[in-house]
């Protein structure tokens, strides 16, 4: 959690170094950045056998949140706000669609007082939780029931009980990892920070969510593979680019798939 600036800071410059830098490129210099802490955190965690993500929870997700670096602030009134991923399926022990920025922002009352910075991960368990980011935002305990989430080992042994909550919500910080609280915090869609990733001016989360959005850089299929080894789940395959073949050996494409690929009601936030 200590070395995140040297993340960025290093990504930046080798970035500002390559002979072919290019507009693109510079604008998703923070994203990419953002992928790459968001995967460290997802790694650390799974690293904790005694307080990682329960296996039981992960089977039956059907989206996940990693929002590293959420700062909390509090003088008698206190709020939150971090930026970070989701991503999403449309069913369980399928591959994990490409990742969607989203911020998350917060307010408490009461007695306090300092600050802290935590990472938290948001487990959705069903769709609705995922779909119903409808406007572009969502607020959890309102528009979906959230609950801190179980850890570790006794996560693991409590897959008999049922899973009510459609998000389980979790923090690390300070090296402890453990449900939190997050009734009244609010998830929105990063239009700015998606356009910035994917290079396209006003692409859509449904765009991303359904594979109808530009190819995500490498940074991203990497958050994917830790995301698949800890759900056990395969990954999404990339296109690859087809070397040109002479007409008259070309070979037909596949007939389109009967089922066309699902979407998400989500729209961006005016």
């Amino acid at each position: 959690m200590f070395n995140r600036k040297i993340i960025f800071s290093a990504l930046l410059f080798a970035m500002a170094g390559t002979s072919g830098f290019v507009t693109r490129a510079h604008a998703g210099a923070r994203e990419e950045g953002r992928l790459l802490v968001a995967t460290e955190v997802l790694e650390e965690v799974q690293a904790m056998p005694d307080s990682r993500l329960p296996d039981a929870l992960l089977a039956r997700a059907y989206g996940i949140a990693v929002i590293p670096d959420v700062t909390k602030v509090a003088f008698i009134f206190g709020g939150r706000h971090g930026n970070g991923v989701l991503v999403v399926r449309d069913k369980l022990n399928a591959p994990w669609s490409n990742p969607v920025f989203v911020s998350l922002t917060g307010g408490s009352w009461g007695f306090q007082a300092g600050a802290q910075s935590s990472d938290i991960i948001l487990v959705f368990t069903t769709r609705t939780g995922v779909e119903g980011i409808a406007g572009g935002k969502l607020t959890l305990g309102a528009d979906a029931s959230v609950a801190t989430g179980p850890v570790g080992r006794q996560g693991s042994a409590a897959t008999d009980l049922n899973f009510n909550a459609e998000i389980y919500s979790y923090a690390r910080t300070r090296g402890l990892f453990g449900g939190i609280a997050l009734d009244g915090s609010v998830i929105a869609i990063d239009r700015s920070a998606n356009s910035a990733l994917y290079g396209k001016n006003g692409v859509t989360a449904s765009d991303i969510f359904s594979g109808q959005a530009p190819a995500a850089p490498a940074t991203a299929q990497r958050f994917l593979e830790r995301l698949a080894t800890a759900t056990r789940t395969s990954v999404r395959s990339s296109p690859q680019p087809q070397a040109d073949v002479p007409a008259a050996n070309a070979v037909p494409p596949p007939a389109p798939s009967a089922e066309p690929p699902r979407t998400y009601p989500l729209e961006d936030q005016k």
